[in-house]
């Protein structure tokens, strides 16, 4: 079987959908599923060459849409190579033309590749809820009515991470009607084994690290993420608690969000930011820590999440992680609601709990990676899903 994967960005910064795809496709491999992508990057992107699959590159979109006119005549030259079309994201340009391409081919074609949709998140109520989003919200509801509910009704399916994810994408827009939805579930591939090279890199990259363990929030720096309930929290804790574990924040800050949030934490010296960070420095920033934390407004599934897990550290959420109901069950974190006043308790029952208990939940977590998000685990599930799905 080979599949052609459909995403308007393949560059590792962007993170995400991206990511998971290099996850999956080399387990995949292992079951005979060849899988290569198409994208929207110019040919002479800085990361090609480093990935050990194909990546076709279009050049890059044009207008917020991302409109790019080489993808339709790419896609109808391209079609028969492949036996399922998976396209990643909604909302732009790759959707519409993707949905609009197989409809063409199908009807000058007699076998044709089975082609689904995967949202990664972008069905959910909050992004057409959320106060800050009423502008991209009604556009979304423009788009949704102009193609996109045309692009998930006509697909041969909607593919998701997670069953929350699925079950929230219901009740987000009128007259979704999919042919199928299909739980794929998400993984990660394992992390590297714990190397003293690791602990030098990060302390490298954070020389004002006082060597202990701390609290890693390791995601992007966006209103999204809950970062300023963690900043705050933190602030107030430092008011009411003595010897509080350092807060390191890890993610690109270089942008007037992020330059906001490094305000807000001015007022305490525990506050650490150290930029984006990969390699070494990234597993060192995993293993050296006590808990990972993300209090996010909404998070479809958080590969971030699951690395902390894989490296056996406890992770302190809020419930509008989609995977929030894997961890609680099988008591690998702390979980609470998306608010000021409960993520200042989610911190609060972490730094309270006995080191009896923080070894035990520390275990559990690696527990509920094995047993949840192993990429073994994941590619099992997306190949069954997509053969017991396909067009007959």
């Amino acid at each position: 079987m080979k599949i052609l994967r459909i995403i308007p960005s393949m560059d590792p910064k962007r993170g995400g959908p991206c990511q998971g795809i290099r996850n999956a496709i080399p387990e995949m491999l292992k079951h005979g599923i060849y899988n290569e992508v198409v994208c929207f990057d110019e040919p002479t992107a800085g990361y090609l060459n480093q990935d050990t699959f194909a990546i076709h590159t279009l050049g890059n979109g044009k207008t917020p849409w991302k409109y790019n006119g080489e993808l339709m005549p790419w896609l109808l030259n391209h079609f028969k190579n492949y036996d399922i079309v998976v396209v990643h994201g909604l909302w732009q340009y790759h959707t519409y033309a993707a949905i609009k391409a197989i409809s063409k081919y199908r009807k000058m074609n007699s076998e044709v590749p089975a082609i689904y949709v995967m949202p990664h998140g972008m069905l959910d109520p909050y992004f057409q809820q959320a106060k800050e989003r009423r502008a991209k919200a009604l556009r979304n509801t423009i788009f949704w009515r102009l193609f996109e509910n045309n692009v998930v009704n006509r697909a041969d399916g909607v593919l998701f991470t997670c069953e929350e994810e699925l079950l929230l994408a219901r009740t987000t827009f009128p007259n979704y009607q999919p042919k199928k939805e299909i739980n794929v579930g998400y993984g990660i591939q394992p992390p590297p084994s714990r190397i003293a090279e690791m602990r030098e890199a990060f302390a490298h990259t954070v020389p004002q690290w006082n060597g202990k363990p701390y609290l890693l929030f390791l995601s992007r720096i966006h209103p999204k993420k809950g970062v300023d309930l963690l900043i705050r929290s933190y602030l107030r804790l430092e008011k009411e608690m003595e010897g509080l574990p350092q807060l390191i924040i890890a993610g690109p800050e270089n942008h007037e969000y992020g330059k906001a949030m490094q305000a807000l934490a001015a007022a305490s010296p525990n506050i650490l930011f150290s930029g984006m960070l990969s390699g070494d420095a990234k597993w060192g920033a995993f293993y050296e820590s006590e808990a990972f934390v993300l209090p996010s407004h909404q998070e479809n599934f958080g590969i971030a999440v699951v690395e902390a897990l894989a490296c056996k550290k406890p992770v302190l959420i809020s419930n509008k992680v989609n995977i929030w109901r894997e961890i609680e069950k099988g008591g690998g974190g702390i979980v609470q609601n998306d608010t000021e006043h409960e993520t200042l308790d989610l911190l609060k029952k972490w730094l309270s709990l006995p080191l009896d208990k923080k070894k035990d939940m520390a275990g559990k977590a690696y527990i509920v990676y094995q047993d949840y998000f192993t990429i073994a685990q994941a590619a099992k599930q997306f190949i069954k899903g997509i053969q017991n799905n396909s067009v007959e």
